[in-house]
């Protein structure tokens, strides 16, 4: 990696940036937005710091970054983005927290790890509207879930009819909720296959018994194709599905678990993937049979998450689609 004149940190929020050089002790709050990316430019003019000599390191949010990353590649910015997770657990006990606090430590990291790390690539246009897709897709699953619940409550309660306002009303929203969502996921079909590598990528993942189409559309989303994150074991960590030791010395004996930082979304996901593969896919039955004996369901569950993660990976990166009882040759 070439040398660098400044490592900004940054802490990235919906609505707002703190962007902190530890080095000089240096600091903004910026909004979010074209507005605040203009306030950075001038106040690192007057901080005499070369954007284009600098480094941005910044936590993977899956979202929220999405803006500044976008400035950062149209000014030829360089930029690195961390887990938050590896960041976190870089800076072993910490008290407090502010977010110009956790801008200096995030530079700070930045610092530390310079030699081994490497870019983040730009944006890709096709996977930032993939995942506007699917936030708009999960809103409208969520309100036709409450709808059918409240209608399906209301009938069973107080014995309505068809007829009465609240069943009426609410039903026809479900249907047109029904009606949205299969447009959005025409428009995601549309949008993966206008992709030639994402399209491939996404045939990988659905050959892999337990990987449906919207496991398969997440996972291209928040891999962003299979270039944000090195390897499976990275990506199981973000998605929460590694555990790490919650020990310390002699006081603190806590059992392995998962980081509470973890994309909840994806763990759920994958926990109805993984639920699938144990019961269509021989080879993972017979990998929880013999789990099962020993350990809890929820610990299976999540070695076969794991697993799915890894087939994924290798599957992907060997641009293979999966087969049953394949066996490589030596």
């Amino acid at each position: 990696m070439k040398a660098y004149n400044v490592i900004l940190g940054v802490d990235v929020s919906k609505r707002t940036l703190d962007i902190g050089c530890a080095d000089r002790l240096q600091h903004i709050q910026i909004e979010n937005s074209s507005k605040g990316f203009n306030v950075l430019k001038k106040w690192c003019k007057s901080h005499e710091i070369d954007l284009s000599a600098s480094l941005i390191i910044l936590e993977y949010t899956g979202g929220y970054e999405y803006r500044f990353l976008q400035f950062c590649t149209a000014h030829q910015i360089d930029f690195c983005r961390i887990s938050g997770l590896e960041i976190k657990r870089s800076m072993g006990m910490t008290r407090g927290k502010n977010d110009k606090v956790d801008s200096f430590r995030i530079g700070q990291y930045g610092e530390e790890k310079i030699k081994r790390l490497e870019l983040s690539k730009p944006l890709n246009d096709n996977i930032l509207k993939l995942k506007q897709l699917l936030s708009f897709r999960k809103r409208l699953v969520r309100e036709k879930a409450g709808l059918t619940a409240t209608v399906k409550e209301r009938e069973y309660m107080y014995e309505v009819s068809k007829k009465d306002t609240v069943v009426r009303i609410g039903t026809r929203k479900i249907k047109q909720d029904e009606q949205y969502i299969q447009e959005i996921e025409a428009e995601i079909m549309a949008l993966i296959k206008a992709d030639i590598l994402m399209h491939q990528n996404y045939r990988i993942l659905t050959s892999i018994k337990g990987i449906g189409p919207i496991n398969a559309w997440m996972t291209l989303a928040y891999t962003e194709n299979f270039t944000s994150f090195e390897n499976a074991r990275q990506y199981a960590v973000f998605a929460g599905v590694i555990p790490f030791e919650h020990k310390s010395g002699t006081s603190i004996k806590g059992k392995n678990r998962v980081s509470h930082m973890a994309n909840k979304e994806l763990k759920q996901e994958l926990n109805q993937a993984a639920k699938t593969a144990m019961i269509h896919d021989p080879e993972i039955h017979a990998y929880a049979e013999r789990l099962l004996k020993t350990k809890a369901y929820s610990l299976v569950l999540n070695n076969i998450k794991f697993k799915l993660i890894l087939r994924m990976f290798s599957l992907v990166k060997r641009g293979e689609m999966y087969v049953e009882n394949y066996r490589r040759i030596a």
